[in-house]
């Protein structure tokens, strides 16, 4: 039983120590060399990393070979169109549908030109983050400030993940304060370190980042250039309730449950509040064997059963997410329907 291992993957296998489950790939005809393309190309990120635990756990249950590519999502999306026979498949997050809705090339409606597969994991560490000096205290303040016409200037990365917490707030200053929203603007940018800079220059108000990026910033003290401060977590307030009572670094899951909701608020409809949970799930091609969708799905479901991958993934601050394929088809197209009506209502 082999993974195809580099570089952090290597460290996932000894982290998980896996062994001596019984091989079932024979029955369900999934290929001895299994590739899984991802929407990132970073070896060092979160998909990466969430893909690699998976990736081992398949290895050791299928007694195949796993591996895992950083191709990045345009090239991914590629493979996997010219894909069909089940040797390459996909694991992305909410990003293969958000960069669909906000128009970015090279994205599609993935429930039209691919199958959605199981959800696997969840990381809930989507941040928004203000300088430590800066005069807003909470997410409210910044509410406020727009309301009052001053500009908040916001650095995300555009088209998905990082933009759709922004597009949520600025949907919201627009349903309480008709008109204000446009105080609230985008600085459009790219890496988490390029946001960052923004806010230690002074060119941003507001950032978006992450619990797993940005802590460190957060335990520095005022007077560093670098301080910052939480202000919101987009995740469900039942997600994070599933971190470890350490949280990460030095900020405890107790701390954690301060920034989301209902603690802070951001308005989805007026009545509720807007949440959300980066998600990672597979994707196949549509041509790709139903019988082997279902013998992937009997797969995970049999490993998430046994319970050790939940412990590997939650030591790297992942909440373990299992949805079989049909389910999590529902319960992902249901989540784009939602955040497709915010989108619409600031353009």
């Amino acid at each position: 039983m082999k993974f195809m291992k580099t570089g952090l993957a290597m460290a996932m296998c000894a982290f998980m120590g896996l062994a001596g489950s019984q091989a079932v790939a024979a029955d369900a005809k999934i290929p001895n060399n299994l590739r899984i393309v991802i929407g990132s190309k970073s070896t060092g990120g979160d998909t990466y990393q969430n893909s690699a635990i998976v990736a081992q756990a398949m290895a050791e249950k299928l007694g195949i070979n796993v591996k895992v590519d950083a191709v990045g999502a345009s090239a991914a999306f590629k493979t996997l169109r010219r894909m069909s026979n089940g040797s390459t498949i996909m694991i992305f997050h909410d990003q293969s549908y958000l960069g669909f809705l906000y128009g970015v090339k090279g994205y599609f409606n993935i429930f039209e030109d691919f199958t959605v597969g199981p959800t696997v994991a969840i990381n809930p560490g989507n941040a928004y983050l203000v300088p430590k000096s800066s005069p807003y205290k909470t997410l409210e303040d910044i509410i406020q400030a727009c309301a009052n016409d001053a500009k908040i200037r916001v650095a995300i990365q555009p088209g998905g993940v990082s933009e759709i917490g922004y597009s949520a707030l600025k949907n919201a200053i627009k349903l309480r304060y008709p008109g204000k929203e446009g105080n609230l603007v985008a600085v459009n940018t790219g890496s988490q370190a390029d946001k960052n800079q923004l806010l230690f220059d002074g060119q941003a108000d507001l950032i978006q980042g992450s619990v797993q990026s940005n802590e460190q910033y957060t335990q520095l003290p005022a007077e560093d250039q670098k301080a910052m401060r939480f202000v919101w977590l987009t995740a469900r307030e039942e997600t994070i309730k599933q971190t470890k009572a350490e949280g990460m670094g030095a900020t405890t899951q107790a701390d954690l449950l301060e920034y989301v909701s209902p603690k802070v608020s951001v308005t989805l409809d007026g009545e509720k509040d807007f949440t959300f949970d980066k998600e990672f799930f597979f994707l196949y091609n549509k041509k790709m064997d139903p019988a082997l969708v279902e013998a992937l799905d009997k797969a995970l479901a049999e490993i998430y059963g046994e319970g050790k991958i939940q412990e590997t993934q939650k030591n790297s601050f992942f909440i373990p997410n299992f949805k079989p394929s049909a389910e999590a088809a529902d319960y992902l197209k249901a989540k784009m329907d939602r955040y497709e009506v915010i989108i619409d209502s600031i353009r």
